[in-house]
This record gives structure tokens, sequence and C-alpha cells, in this order.
């Protein structure tokens, strides 16, 4: 909150009249669309603080942790499927965002940030809060570059943003020394080309490779379609288009972790998701397919798990924006690298709407997938004497349908049983880290994504180990007016750690458990918020309709079953027989 003498200072200061290179950065990025950032600010970044400081147009968004500036990025990112954009310092301003570069990386969001240097003549002689930031995040950042002459800043940002966007997208850093932003920008630099730039859209393949596709799903006897995260970033046309073909080729679709959304979860033909601990009508699905058409995937091993196990008999078309993830693990026996919008289209347009073929060559095959629908594997019977997680996720989703919400997630067991029970129907609603697996990812998530939804609701589904990651930024929401409502699923251990030390090493709980766990209703309210905790089934709903329905930040803790574990947990490439259906029964299907 910006008090009135902060208010009174800031107007009294106007912004310095050189163009420099702090303010051509801004002006470029405003002419790119961009009017939020998320940053801390330090002394190698405080030029384009002073800068920003009466710059109207754009929003800063003050977060208490660089690694979280970059979730933040990254809900707003996901969300809106613009450039989340982020402002840190140099030194361990910059080394706190690798996590938060890294999660990106893995899920292909695109984030621009933008770090503070120390001063030109001073790099390398490891002057104070110096660090190299291009070798650090190299591994993590599609590109990274450091800036050396003000004249090239307006350039080179426009480059960046371009660079986080285009293709399969990803993070970007952008390295500003302190006297480069300070730097006046030459008179001729002045001139540069203000045109937004635009991404060149890929070619589509030749007619001749559309047909063989074509040939491909029309010989399909048990056909399947597999969407991952790269389709909810090709945007919903993409999706609607993939809804499309399912519906010509009378066939069932399940999606990967990321790809919640991209195909309505009410549909008839959607099986659920896929991989180790998606459902068992989707792996078996998989696993029994004769042509598998994945869009926007790339095969991820909780999703294949022993590659020579995986789809066996099957043909597979793979269509993908990268095209380093084309034959990276499984072999696709016709590709298609571009963009999915064109390619879908060009599929859909070479099949008819109304198929009776196709329907009579997949009745067989929607007989055995509804024969392992049947065994309801996901299905847990509630408890009168204590909350289970599974009823704590139900309970979200009765409470949230229709609401339209994002729901963004931490790490663990709280985030597989969200992803198994939370229905989505459209894209960008759902948030989680899923290649990295960054604990702490929850919370600034959802607050980005709140700061650029500012009407909708917003969840956060955590756990009790997860949210301490980043539960400083609390305090974010609050100063922010953010309303987000964060639901603590609180077994007071690490949930899938404490699972698989159970399964896998003798139940040797080696420091899953935490015995200091704080008061996270107390906590709260010292930030702001409005707080309630519940673990008795009877009330769970109650406590649900206030925290949902608060007109602002609002934690619920909620108690459950401490020893409870998250099934099925064994990927199609296990192959049929190993599908795990609960804790103390295995089931054979045929």
């Amino acid at each position: 909150m910006t008090t009135p003498a902060l208010a009174a200072a800031h107007a009294s200061h106007p912004l310095p009249s050189p163009r420099t290179g702090a303010s051509a950065l801004l002006e470029a990025l405003i002419e790119q669309g961009v009017d939020t950032v998320f940053g801390y600010p330090g002394g190698a970044v405080l030029p384009l603080y002073d800068a920003l400081h009466a710059q109207p147009r754009i929003r800063h968004v003050l977060v208490r942790h660089e690694q979280a500036a970059v979730h933040a990025a990254e809900g707003y990112a996901r969300s809106t499927g613009r450039v989340g954009v982020v402002f840190v310092t140099s030194g361990p301003g910059v080394a706190n965002t690798i996590s938060g570069l890294l999660d990106a990386m893995s899920d292909s969001i695109p984030v621009l940030c933008i770090s503070g240097q120390v001063a030109r003549a001073a790099i390398g002689t490891d002057a104070f809060q110096e660090c190299d930031a291009l070798g650090i995040s190299r591994p993590v950042t599609k590109w990274n570059v450091q800036v050396r002459h003000a004249g090239e800043v307006a350039d080179v940002t426009r480059r960046a943003l371009q660079v986080a966007a285009e293709g399969r997208p990803g993070p970007v850093l952008l390295d500003l020394p302190k006297d480069v932003q300070k730097e006046e920008v030459p008179a001729h630099a002045a001139a540069s080309s203000k045109a937004r730039t635009a991404v060149a859209a890929a070619s589509l393949p030749p007619p001749k490779r559309i047909r063989e596709a074509v040939a491909l799903m029309r010989e399909a006897r048990r056909p399947v379609l597999y969407g991952g995260g790269g389709l909810i970033n090709a945007g919903e046309r993409a999706c609607e288009l993939f809804t499309d073909l399912a519906q010509r080729l009378h066939s069932p679709c399940t999606l990967t972790l990321m790809g919640l959304g991209a195909f309505p979860a009410s549909h008839p033909k959607y099986l659920g998701m896929l991989g180790m601990h998606g459902t068992l009508e989707a792996n078996l699905a998989m696993h029994h397919s004769d042509l598998v058409v994945c869009v926007g995937a790339r095969f991820d091993d909780r999703v294949t798990a022993r590659l020579k196990d995986f789809c066996p008999g099957a043909k597979v078309i793979h269509l993908d924006i990268d095209p380093a993830s084309i034959n990276k693990v499984v072999k696709a026996d016709l590709p298609f690298t571009g963009h999915a919008t064109g390619l879908l289209q060009a599929l859909v347009d070479a099949l008819p709407v109304e198929d009776a073929e196709a329907a009579q060559r997949t009745r067989d095959w929607w007989q055995r997938i509804e024969g392992w629908r049947a065994q309801r594997s996901l299905a847990f019977e509630p408890r009168e004497d204590v909350i289970l997680p599974q009823q704590l996720m139900r309970s979200i989703a009765s409470q949230i349908e229709g609401a339209d919400a994002i729901v963004a997630t931490d790490v663990g067991q709280h985030q597989m049983w969200a992803a198994q029970h939370l229905k989505f129907e459209r894209p960008r609603r759902w948030l989680t880290s899923g290649g990295a697996g960054t604990m702490g990812y929850g919370l600034p998530a959802a607050i980005g994504a709140q700061v650029a939804h500012p009407d909708k609701l917003v969840v956060c589904v955590s756990g009790d180990a997860s949210v301490l990651m980043n539960i400083q930024e609390l305090s974010t929401a609050a100063q922010h007016r953010c309303p987000v409502k964060l639901v603590i699923s609180n077994n007071g251990c690490m949930g899938m750690v404490r699972q698989w030390q159970q399964l896998h090493h003798g139940a040797r709980y080696s420091h899953s458990y935490t015995e200091a766990l704080p008061d996270f209703v107390a906590l709260a309210r010292a930030f702001g918020w409005s707080a309630q905790r519940v673990d008795d089934p009877a009330q769970l709903d109650g406590a649900l309709d206030a925290c949902l329905s608060s007109p602002g930040p609002f934690l619920l803790d909620v108690g459950v079953l401490a020893q409870e574990n998250c099934f099925p947990m064994i990927p199609a490439g296990c192959g049929h027989h190993q599908i795990m259906l609960s804790e103390s029964r295995w089931a054979a299907a045929s």
C-alpha cells in the first residue's frame, strides 16, 4: 500500500529528461505491449527503477523474493498467453531467479528476466554483488545476453521478447550493467524501428504428408489423441481443432499434466490425465492403441516409463513446434514440425464432419474403454472421522464448477489429487509446475494470474511443505490487493516423499515429517489475510464456501489424513497388468 508521503514523493520527482538506457528499455517494453512487471529492486538495477518511478504505463508488482517474481511472471504468462516480465538486481538477485527460470524452461513458459549488473569497468573484478549472470543462467534460458551500449538496449529488448514468445516459448535473460542503464542513448538510436515484432508463421507440410496422416487415421481401429502443454501454448483455436479432430475420428483423448484444459473434461471422449498418476482407462488405452496422435507433448518419462513397453503396437504421428522434441524419446512414424493450429486445421479439413465408418471402426475399441472406465480407478470412500485429500479436491471441484476459475498448485500429492479430481473445460485455467516440479511455485503463480485477471476467482491448492517455500508472498498479495484463495492440504509431512519412502524404501521415513509447522491461520492473519482451519469433514463445505466467497485473500488450512497415498502411480509403459489402483490392491485389466 502506498502511503500519502510516498505518493507525494513520487509525484515530486519526475522522470529524468535525458533518454537513457533504462528509459529506452521501458519504452521498448511499452511499445511491445508490456504493461506489468514483477520484481525486487537492488543497487545494480536502481537506475531502471528510477526510470520506472514516474512511468504510469507499467505496473510494478513488488514481490518478496526473486524466485517468486519469476513464478508470478509464469502465472501471468500462462493465464494470458503473453510474456511475463521480471526485474531483479545483480548477484543474489539474479541468482535467486534460477529455480524460476528452470521451471519456465522445463514447461515452455515465455518469461523475460531483466537483471541489473555491476558497471562495465567492474565486471570481472569480483565487485560487490557481481555475478556471472550469463554463465549461471545459460542452461536454464533459451537465450541470454548482456547489453554493453545504451544505443542497443531498445533493439535487444525487442529481440528478447520475440525469442521468449516464438517457437517453443521459454525464458530469456537480459543482463544490463548499471552504467549502461544510466548512459544517454545516442541520437541516432532513437530512430530505431518501433514496429511490433511479428513472428513468421511456419509453412504447412506438403499435401502428400497430410494425406499420409489421414490414411493412418482412417486405418486405425484403436486410435488415441494425446495432447500436452504445447497445445495450450498454441492457443485456444488449436485446442478447439484438437477437440474437433477427436470428434471426426471418434477417438478417445487423453492429456498430460501440463495439457489439462486443452480438451473439455466433461467431453465423453475424454479419458482423463495420462501417466504415472493418470487414470486406468487413459493408460490402458495408450498401451493397447494402434495409433497415437501426439500434439504438443514430449513423451515425458512420467508418461512412458519403460520405452520398450510404451504403446508397443502403435503407429505414432507427432506434431510439435520444436524440432528437437521430434524423435528425441519416441520415434515418430510420421512427424510434423510447426504451429499446432495450422497443422490441426489441415488434418481437420481433410476429414469428414460425420464419419459413420470411423464410428464403426472404433466401436469395439470404445467397448473396451468403457470396461476400463467401469473400474473407477479414482474412486474413494469418504470418511466421517477425517478429511481425505481426495474428498477435499472433490469439494473444491464442486464449489468452483461453472465459475471459470483459475487454479494454481504447488508440487506433491496435493498436485496429483488436484489434477485427478478438478475438471477444466478451457485452457489457461490450470497452472502447475510439471517438468521441474518446483515446490513454492503455486502461491506466486496464483498471484501473477490474479494480477492479470483481477475479477476472476484464482485458487492456489498447496501442501503444508510446499507453501512454506514462498510463504512470504502472502505479503505481496496483501500489498497489491490480490484476492487469492489459498487452500492448504495439510497432512503434516512431505506427502509424496513419505509415499515413495513407504513403497520403495521399507517405510523408513527419513526426514519427510516436520515437527514444527506454523499455525497457518495465525501466520496468514499476521500478513493481513483472512484465515480459517478445518479438520472435520462435516464442516469442510462450509469452510470452503467462506474461503472462496471472501472478497479478499483467504487462507484455508485443511487437516487431511497423513497416511493417504496418491494412486494410480504406474504409467502406460509399465504394462497394463501393473496399474496400481489403491494402496491395498492391484487390478489386472485386459
